[in-house]
């Protein structure tokens, strides 16, 4: 008989193997059977930890926020503008760790207060900036849906920053749209240098953000 322990299975080693599944299978394949396999566990033992597949999203949703937050400094003397740029940055940055990433964080629900922290320090920052709460709250709840968005779409032409899915080739959409030749250029807009695309465009949600709330 062995007598080797075997790790104890909780909510956070499941998440945990979960996220790495990810990246193999993308969220399509990924249930809670294959889940339960790679921890060499039985199916059901995962229902006495969640219900169901959205309830094992939540999770990895959370965890992932855990590492986001682990790894993006905000510095307590940041402007309102900074720290729009620094949260969205780090956004974008954590979810692209994943493949369908955004997928998983879209619609998500934290399973914990772990968002609590960071989002009172924020909403202090822009009340303190001179808006209500009403208009903080709106302030970076637009950066995070764009960035959340922009993401969607950026690995739906890169799933993984390396790796660019069959469809998207910006010669062939021109030569398919040569009847309309603006439309037909814009493809290299569209689905070429996303790093770029993301900078532009966060500076002007940002700069519509100052403009409406006539922050300084």
């Amino acid at each position: 008989m062995s007598t080797e322990r075997r790790v104890p299975l909780d909510r956070r080693r499941v998440a945990d193997t979960a996220l790495k599944l990810l990246n193999e299978v993308g969220l399509d394949g990924l249930t809670l059977r294959t889940i339960a396999r790679e921890l060499d566990v039985k199916a059901p033992a995962l229902y006495w930890h969640f219900k169901d597949k959205q309830a094992l999203l939540d999770e990895m949703a959370t965890e992932m926020y855990r590492r986001m937050i682990a790894e993006t400094a905000l510095d307590p003397a940041d402007t309102w503008r900074e720290r729009l740029l620094k949260a969205s940055r780090g956004l974008r940055s954590s979810l692209l760790h994943y493949r369908d990433g955004a997928k998983v964080f879209s619609g998500s629900r934290f399973t914990g207060a772990v968002h609590a922290e960071q989002m009172e320090d924020s909403l202090r920052l822009f009340t303190a900036a001179g808006l209500t709460l009403a208009q903080a709250v709106r302030a970076n709840t637009t950066a995070y849906l764009f960035t959340l968005g922009f993401v969607t779409e950026e690995q739906g032409v890169h799933p993984v920053p390396d790796e660019r899915r069959e469809g998207f080739d910006v010669d062939e959409r021109a030569r398919l749209l040569a009847a309309y030749p603006l439309t037909a250029a814009a493809g290299a807009e569209i689905f070429g240098d996303f790093e770029r695309q993301f900078e532009e465009a966060l500076a002007l949600v940002i700069a519509g953000i100052g403009v409406t709330y006539r922050l300084d």
